[in-house]
């Protein structure tokens, strides 16, 4: 499976690779939103994971910050509904292990 990437210069003019995790599209803001990670960890080990606004029909799109808590709100119910299913799958794949 090929992996879906971009790169991106940090702060300090470093290339940094982002793997993209997925995107969407949200009736409710009528924007496309891309979630991607350089798989850092935060401070307790979990992977730090970033959402931004794009224009999917452009290839050279900017990816725009996003500024509203409702659009947060709908990024993080995606995410916690999908942290919720692997969870699930988890402990399914081990149950039926034993």
């Amino acid at each position: 499976m090929k992996k879906n990437t971009f790169s991106m210069i940090d702060e300090n003019g470093n290339e940094v690779i982002y793997d993209v995790l997925f995107t969407f599209e949200s009736e409710e803001t009528n924007k496309n939103y891309i979630v991607y990670t350089d798989n850092s960890r935060d401070e307790i080990g979990n992977i730090e994971v970033y959402a931004s606004i794009y224009d999917p029909d452009d290839p050279h799109s900017k990816l725009e910050a996003i500024k509203t808590e409702k659009e947060w709100k709908v990024i993080e119910t995606i995410l916690d509904t999908l942290q919720e299913e692997v969870r699930k799958k988890k402990e399914n794949d081990e149950n039926n292990e034993q």
